[in-house]
């Protein structure tokens, strides 16, 4: 080291940091990897390579460079074989996350292949001049013949060039290869591309001038330092390099945070699709860590000062850190406690359903806990959270964020399509066709897709993390759910209210009807019994009003099973009513029903087939109704069908009319497909309503599997 405290101070605080950043991130990268395949190992341990040569840097720092002595041998024999590997390893790294392996007909493939073997074979004569010319094996193994033949012909000049040359290509390569990539394989990998694209390009180039750097002090060492074929470290010679060092090892700091970001922010090497959130904050602490260490450590260093100053003092800086980490997950978890708040407070559940006649959705506050999942948790410009499915009739209109926003959704059945299974988590989906929204989040039941979740980019115009995206489909599958739970609770409570109300007019007006026109008419009958018999005409005629009447109100009071349906079953009276009270509504009507399930049909449990019969009807006549719009003239096509399948009996009524609005197929007071679909969630079914404008109208009904 040289004379000159702050330079060596510095130079020493950088090699510390850089030693314990490129370990931290080899660490990282293969303990937070999903699948650790060979390009995930490369960068691993490429990146603790790289932690392994500033360790040997820093050890050469602290000894005396005047003196050939073992230690500084070794670490010298150390630090050359990274030197020789870690440009090969960045090199072929790049290649892997450009996906150079991945199709073999990309032009990415065919512009590098032939470079790559090249590359192999200087790396591989590279390797070989340095067990030659360096000699880092035992003495027993003394290489030194091939060594002073080497230096007769020039060995150093030409290891110099070589070198030169390798840097340059491993690189410069890999630069072309990050501004031209390949295919990509990963999930996304395209955003995470684009995203950490800015950070890799300048790792790359900071690496490159790194190495113009290095063949410059290379050849000026040759050309300058050289006295009579031995190399002369004079004390202006060692600042120049001292300072030379220095710049290196600090744009190769800044290469590694540049890396470090693209490592944390995008997940460039574990295989995630999404950065997670508490990896950012672990990079930070490990970047203070790493900093205050090397100032700390370094200044000890360069005062020399005795060894047991350096010890106490590391103690208590380790000490002081590990109390500010807890700190900072005490802060951490107050703010999550703090966010979560609104999730778990009470929704007042019980107050709406006793006071509310309008939609429970209408009126129960979801929207503040979404607007606070937007606005707290994820930071979201655009936020909106549309229910599907079986629940969309109970669970009302979409929620957007910010409330103020109005926009136009188109119909979502086309992306749904795309969400095959509950472990598709989310797709990035084109912002002018839905309302500047750029991430579409299925929420899952166990009755498959009940919503979607559309976000739009970030306030701060970074990445959603992967812990984000968790918390936002957990807490919209809460929100529907609770949603469509409480509407249920809402109409079965209004029709239980109904129901009564409907009880005691029927008692009373029974009563009325008995006391006010019953008993007078058989009292005035009574009378004219008394009288002459010529009058028993007019007894009769009392009598036959009176039997009348009591047929009357008899008719008014609906059979508890239908017998139509107890006697044919849902499907085979669905087909009559078919035959008989549609016969004329549509042009075209396909019966795909088999002749076994119609059958089966009838062992349905009466008020599961009452439920399912009237429901189905509910959806003829709708289609009758509607389906040709205003005009005439369209050739209306009736289609049901049946199945069963793991969901259990599906029926499936469809018709090619003039579609309808969704989200307006509630009728007023609970009656029409949501007062049929709120009885078939009491049955433990389902009815889902799904149209496309000018296409198609479908309504799904399905009762649970063993109701047959």
């Amino acid at each position: 080291m040289t004379h000159t405290l702050s330079l060596n101070w510095a130079i020493m605080a950088i090699s510390l940091f850089n030693a314990i950043v490129l370990l931290w991130l080899g660490a990282t990268v293969l303990l937070n990897a999903d699948r650790r395949t060979w390009g995930i190992w490369l960068a691993g341990l490429g990146l603790l390579l790289g932690g392994a040569f500033f360790i040997s840097h820093s050890a050469i720092l602290g000894l005396d460079l005047s003196q050939l002595s073992r230690s500084l041998r070794f670490w010298w024999d150390l630090g050359l074989i990274p030197a020789v590997a870690l440009p090969l390893g960045w090199y072929v790294v790049i290649l892997w996350y450009t996906g150079f392996w991945n199709d073999r007909s990309s032009s990415l493939y065919r512009r590098q292949r032939s470079w790559l073997g090249g590359v192999l074979v200087v790396a591989a004569v590279g390797l070989m001049a340095v067990v030659i010319y360096a000699n880092p094996l035992p003495v027993q193994f003394s290489l030194l013949p091939l060594k002073f033949i080497i230096q007769r012909t020039g060995g150093t000049s030409l290891l110099v060039a070589g070198y030169a040359a390798y840097l340059l290509l491993c690189f410069g390569l890999a630069l072309d290869a990050l501004l031209r990539p390949g295919p990509t394989e990963r999930v996304m990998g395209d955003l995470a591309r684009r995203r950490a694209r800015g950070w890799l390009i300048g790792a790359s180039a900071l690496l490159t001038v790194v190495s113009i750097l290095v063949i410059s002090a290379l050849l000026w060492v040759l050309l300058s330092v050289r006295q009579d074929g031995l190399y002369v470290v004079t004390e202006p010679v060692l600042l120049t390099l001292a300072r030379l060092d220095l710049l290196v090892s600090g744009l190769i700091a800044a290469a590694i945070l540049a890396l470090g970001q693209a490592i944390v922010a995008y997940e460039i090497f574990t295989g995630k699709t999404l950065p997670r959130s508490g990896l950012r904050r672990q990079w930070r602490l490990a970047l203070v860590l790493a900093a205050s260490y090397g100032l700390l450590v370094g200044g000890i260093l360069s005062l020399e000062q005795r060894p047991v100053y350096s010890v106490l003092l590391s103690a208590l800086f380790m000490t002081a850190f590990f109390a500010l980490l807890s700190w900072r997950s005490y802060a951490e978890r107050e703010r999550y406690i703090e966010h979560l708040r609104p999730f778990v407070s009470s929704q007042h559940l019980y107050d709406h359903l006793l006071t509310s006649p309008q939609p429970l959705a209408r009126d129960l506050d979801t929207m503040q806990p979404f607007q606070s999942l937007c606005r707290d948790v994820l930071g979201a410009q655009l936020a909106i959270l549309a229910p599907m499915g079986p629940l969309a009739p109970l669970a009302g209109a979409p929620l957007v964020y910010p409330s103020q926003q109005t926009v136009s959704l188109p119909a979502l059945h086309e992306v749904a399509a795309r969400f095959a299974s509950p472990r598709t988590t989310y797709l990035e989906v084109a912002p002018q066709k839905f309302g500047g929204a750029v991430w579409a989040v299925p929420l899952w039941s166990a009755r498959g897709l009940v919503g979607m979740l559309l976000l739009g980019v970030k306030e701060d115009g970074g990445v959603y993390t992967q812990e984000e995206m968790e918390i936002a489909r957990a807490s919209c599958e809460r929100l529907v759910d609770t949603r469509a739970s409480a509407e249920m609770a809402r109409r079965l409570l209004a029709l239980q209210r109904q129901r009564l109300a409907e009880s005691q007019v029927a008692d009373r007006r029974t009563r009325r009807i008995l006391h006010d026109d019953v008993l007078p008419q058989v009292h005035a009958a009574l009378l004219a019994l008394n009288q002459v018999t010529e009058a028993s005409s007019d007894v009769r005629a009392l009598l036959t009003d009176v039997h009348h009447q009591i047929s009357d109100l008899l008719r008014d009071i609906p059979p508890v099973v239908t017998p139509e349906v107890a006697r044919l079953g849902a499907l085979g009276a669905l087909q009559r009513t078919l035959a008989q009270e549609f016969a004329e509504s549509f042009d075209e009507v396909t019966w795909d029903v088999p002749p076994q399930l119609l059958e089966d049909s009838r062992s349905l449990a009466p008020l599961e087939a009452e439920v399912l019969f009237y429901a189905a009807r509910e959806a003829l006549r709708n289609a009758a109704r509607h389906g040709r719009g205003s005009g005439d003239g369209r050739h209306l096509h009736l289609h049901i069908r049946t199945c069963i399948g793991h969901e259990g009996l599906a029926l499936e009524i469809e018709d090619n009319g003039v579609g309808l609005d969704v989200r307006s197929a509630e009728h007023a007071n609970g009656r029409g497909l949501a007062l049929h679909s709120t009885m078939m969630a009491v049955v433990g079914g389902t009815l889902a309503l799904d149209s496309a404008p000018g296409d198609y109208t479908r309504v799904r009904l399905v009762l649970p599997a063993g109701s047959l």
